[in-house]
């Protein structure tokens, strides 16, 4: 437990929280600040900040817990669709720096924008595959 983390502190039982799903290693509950009805947080019980120093047991056992309560989320707020997101570190928006994904379901016209992309230059997509193989084979 990080004692300046809210989310280490909601899984204390220090601060409250509206809890949808609780085991031993994971917790899910109402975002307080939700993008639509049910948008839900999921988060493992022991801190990490983003996926990169979290353990892989750790990870799978968030996704276990997310493919079981999806259906549920969407079904308890009558949503056909949901956007699952993690924003990892704070560049990608992720406020609070304690793991977690979103379950965020979705409405018709919610107003919720979704982002463009982009296009390569044809001089750079080589080397960026590249470079990203290059550091995959280096683990």
């Amino acid at each position: 437990m990080k004692k300046d983390c809210i989310f280490c502190k909601i899984v204390a039982g220090e601060l409250p929280a509206y809890k949808v799903y609780e085991d031993q290693n994971i917790l899910a509950f109402l975002d307080i600040n939700p993008i639509n009805p049910g948008h839900t947080l999921v988060v493992s019980k022991v801190h990490s900040e983003n996926i990169a120093d979290t353990t892989e047991a750790t990870f799978v056992d968030l996704i276990k817990v997310i493919k079981k309560i999806y259906p549920a989320v969407l079904n308890g707020v009558g949503a056909a669709d949901a956007n699952l997101t993690i924003n990892s570190g704070e560049l990608a928006g992720q406020a609070v720096l304690h793991l977690h994904f979103h379950i965020i379901p979705r409405f018709a016209g919610d107003g919720h924008k979704l982002w463009t992309g982009k296009s390569y230059a044809s001089s750079e997509v080589e080397s960026i595959v590249q470079n990203i193989k290059n550091f995959i084979d280096s683990d």
